[in-house]
């Protein structure tokens, strides 16, 4: 998501930070390719009007053409006006209610409304304790109750038993009742789509409002349809009146203008990104951090809560004893390629670290893609545990063997080992330097030829 945009502000914006000093010109001609930028990345045309108007504003003044380094100015004022234009700050579910706490799904068919009400039901229970009810109030789409309960099996939420003939409304009435018997703090409902909005459904959804009021009304949509998300938010909004938005798909080739176009134009925060197809493949939506991501500043802050998530204590204390000790082999390193499986994929990874939209195509070129780490994990397991304590063992008969196992080739398992000797060198390092060498030198007393010194000549 926001692939495209990020690449034509960063190329944008490399031109401007070139030069020493800016002129009213030199602003008004950088402007124009970010309004091109923003129609490509399908951004509803009054909100890139209103956007770049905005920017203009403050980039004109003179404080900023005539600072120290313009073109640094420039890019802090579209970042923080893309902030403005995502939500100032991110915004969670409101469960400040007696409970439970009732939250309504609405959107189109396909737009991915069920997996988005066990994902949220799944994170509600995981992370915030609260016991979380779902209940499927689709009675047109075949099997679309049953879809919602198995996916409650899944997440380990329950969901409330289905009733052959029962009305979307009494389905709903029924829900928000045995939530309240059986003291659920919260309860979901995921109500029905159509390929298009027509006023049957609005009907539907109104009526469903009504009868139960819920505290949240959250419309899923899917960032790949662009332009069309905007029209079915208005549409939806005017209909039900929106407390958030949930946007899906958002790890596919979206270019992003819904997300900047929908908050802009219902005045609803986006609360939620759904970023994968598992159950755990969804994050919260932080204005701040995604308009950092779209100018190739990082997002530092969501990389080291993800680690946080998904890497197990136990594993990384049995790691850090090891590097005491100054050991570290194949098993170790087999562990660590496991933990950053974890964490998603790699171009997810890379997407979160700080540099330069072109900085990150040029890591896109040497094809980091996923299947390496598959790779590396399949040659591991191909080794002997004997081979994995004692790498030297692994000579060219034993490195054929491997290949052959792992389906891959000796030239893959010498990259592995010649990996797992460099960590295995860096580890030692850190053993000798001791805590006190390693802050007197820094990293650089890692990089081989060791201290200032391995740095000579660039």
């Amino acid at each position: 998501m926001f692939d495209s945009l990020q690449e034509r502000l960063g190329t944008i914006f490399d031109g401007l930070t070139r030069r020493g000093a800016l002129s009213e010109a030199d602003v008004d001609a950088a402007l124009r390719e970010v309004r091109v930028a923003l129609l490509e990345a399908d951004v509803a045309l009054p909100v890139v009007k209103g956007f770049v108007e905005k920017v203009r504003e403050a980039a004109i003044g003179q404080e900023v053409l005539r600072s120290v380094s313009p073109g640094q100015m420039v890019i802090k004022i579209v970042h923080d006006q893309l902030v403005a234009t995502l939500g100032e700050e991110s915004a969670g579910l409101d469960l400040e209610v007696t409970p439970p706490a009732v939250i309504m799904l609405v959107g189109l068919q396909g737009s991915g409304k069920t997996t988005s009400t066990a994902k949220l039901a799944s994170r509600l229970q995981e992370r915030d304790k609260k016991k979380a009810l779902m209940a499927s109030l689709d009675v047109r789409r075949p099997a679309a109750q049953e879809q919602l309960a198995l996916l409650g099996i899944q997440a380990n939420v329950r969901t409330l038993n289905i009733v052959p003939g029962e009305s979307p409304v009494a389905i709903a009435k029924r829900a928000v009742q045995s939530a309240a018997l059986e003291g659920f703090d919260v309860v979901f409902l995921d109500t029905a789509g159509r390929l298009a909005i027509d006023e049957e459904l609005m009907a539907e959804v109104t009526a469903v409002r009504d009868a139960v009021t819920p505290h949240e009304k959250l419309l899923v949509a899917d960032s790949m349809t662009g332009q069309d998300a905007v029209t079915v938010a208005e549409r939806f909004n005017e209909a039900v009146g929106l407390s958030g938005i949930v946007l899906t798909r958002a790890d596919g080739d979206a270019r992003g203008g819904a997300a900047l176009s929908m908050k802009a134009v219902t005045g609803c925060p986006i609360k939620f990104l759904g970023t994968g197809e598992k159950l755990d493949a969804i994050e919260a939506f932080h204005p701040d951090r995604v308009a950092g991501r779209i100018l190739g500043m990082g997002d530092v802050v969501s990389l080291v809560e993800k680690a946080q998530e998904t890497i197990e204590q136990e594993e990384a204390e049995k790691l850090a004893k090891k590097l005491e000790k100054g050991r570290f082999d194949l098993d170790d390193l087999g562990s660590q390629l496991k933990q950053i499986q974890k964490m998603g994929s790699l171009s997810d990874i890379m997407g979160m670290l700080p540099g330069t939209p072109k900085i990150q195509q040029q890591l896109k070129g040497a094809q980091l893609d996923d299947k390496v780490i598959k790779r590396q994990l399949a040659i591991l397991s191909s080794m002997t545990p004997q081979e994995r304590k004692r790498p030297e063992l692994i000579k060219a008969s034993r490195k054929q063997r491997v290949a052959k196992g792992s389906g891959t080739s000796v030239q893959d398992v010498n990259k592995l080992l010649k990996q797992h000797q460099e960590a295995n060198r860096m580890m030692k390092k850190v053993k000798k330097m001791g805590k006190k060498g390693l802050m007197r030198h820094g990293l650089s007393g890692l990089m081989p030829g060791g201290g200032a010194g391995g740095f000579r000549g660039g």
